[in-house]
């Protein structure tokens, strides 16, 4: 932790002062699409736009081994995990991801959160009021389990949803959500890591075909599996951001407070509409701030130089909210999306790139998907949204609506 506030205060004195706001506001005084800083104590280079996206994803340009400072290892990836490769190495690994990318199996997917969702609407007429952030997280987690093949027995659901929804949360910030979050890894990587030990010795069952199966038959480019550990932290890199997803599932819900005329439409589920609001949904709200990789050699972009080991910025926060690609990138207006599909290296809200090939997340379609079918969900549900904080702070790393979203007086489950 002394290391954490050493680097992140002392040395980037604005980050945790700004927030979401940080790099934008230091990218709006360039002249250019480019930017020199100091991060992390290291020289540093911050860059923004479709070129700039496609610059930071070639590996001949930047890398990601040695792009993460530990204590984001500790809690939000893992170490050794994927994101931390490069090369042969890094695509070897990533095959494990690739079925997360068919299109069968993020409709799956679908189908158990949408089950578990209308399974949780059920019991909440009986309860004063439920936190939709909070919600979302236990269904999320209930579904991604399933649909993984990795038990999770009812009684410890709520427990696991905590620390799924813990990993992320204080990732980004020092002191007790920072703690929850290496507590909730270190509990998370030891119950996978001896799930995948049980399956390999015979006495646990992975479906066939599922990601569990898959995890720990995996074998890494020199032909080797993976040990248990390293099983556990990609497991865990599958179940994790689909639980995170409750960030955007409230961010929905707060958009549809704020802009009722979009109800209807999502109420008729009209499959374009759904899935360009979630687009807008995963444009407008603050998720990541920025992305960090390594500087492969010396580089210059734009005139801006940057030396061999030096860290490169991607201003995600920043390009989502660009004047110049989205005309009007405060208004939340998701017709934008209906006009015209958004190119590949333009919306980033998960990276950019090729996500067969590079560090584009590739659960982004399964976000997107679950997105559009909960927001429809959200909008078909019968409940009042009372008076509460709905304001959310840029500051907060991740954002979220300061009360968690608030709903009393549910009144009738969801029809399907």
């Amino acid at each position: 932790m002394n290391t954490l506030l050493r680097t992140v205060t002392d040395r980037s004195p604005f980050l945790l002062a700004e927030g979401y706001a940080w790099l934008p506001n230091r990218m709006r005084a360039s002249a250019g699409p480019a930017l020199r800083t100091r991060v992390l104590g290291r020289p540093a280079l911050a860059v923004r736009g479709p070129e700039a996206v496609r610059f930071f994803y070639d590996e001949r340009n930047v890398l990601r081994h040695g792009a993460l400072p530990g204590p984001v290892l500790d809690t939000l990836f893992g170490r050794g995990a994927v994101h931390t490769l490069d090369g042969e190495t890094h695509r070897a690994r990533k095959e494990l991801f690739l079925p997360l990318l068919d299109a069968g199996r993020v409709a799956d997917l679908t189908q158990e959160v949408l089950a578990a969702w209308d399974e949780a609407v059920a019991s909440w007429a009986a309860r004063p009021e439920v936190v939709l952030l909070d919600e979302a997280g236990e269904v999320l987690t209930r579904a991604v389990h399933r649909w993984t093949g990795v038990p999770l027995a009812e009684e410890d659901a709520g427990a696991v949803a905590g620390d799924l929804v813990a990993m992320v949360d204080g990732f980004a910030s020092p002191g007790p959500r920072h703690w929850r979050a290496r507590r909730a890894r270190r509990r998370q990587e030891s119950r996978l890591a001896r799930l995948v030990e049980d399956v390999r010795a015979g006495t646990a069952f992975a479906p066939d075909g599922s990601f569990l199966d898959r995890a720990v038959r995996h074998r890494e480019a020199d032909g080797r599996p993976l040990d248990a550990r390293t099983a556990a932290v990609e497991l865990l890199n599958v179940l994790r951001p689909t639980v995170a997803v409750r960030w955007l599932v409230a961010f929905a819900a707060h958009a549809l407070h704020r802009r009722p005329e979009h109800r209807e439409r999502l109420e008729a589920e009209d499959p374009a509409f759904a899935t360009a609001y979630a687009h807008e949904v995963r444009r407008f709200y603050p998720f990541v701030p920025f992305l960090g990789g390594v500087a492969a050699t010396d580089l210059t972009w734009h005139g801006e130089r940057v030396p061999a080991g030096g860290l490169v910025l991607l201003d995600v926060y920043g390009q989502n909210h660009d004047e110049e690609l989205w005309g009007d990138p405060y208004t939340f207006r998701p017709a934008r999306f209906l006009e015209r599909p958004p190119a590949r290296d333009e919306l980033i809200p998960q990276g950019g790139g090729d996500p067969r090939t590079g560090h584009r997340c590739p659960g982004e379609d399964l976000a997107t998907a679950l997105v559009s079918a909960l927001a429809t969900r959200f909008a078909r549900l019968e409940c009042t949204v009372p008076p509460q904080d709905l304001t959310i702070s840029l500051r907060r790393v991740p954002a979220r609506p300061a009360s968690g979203f608030r709903v009393t007086d549910v009144r009738t489950p969801v029809a399907v």
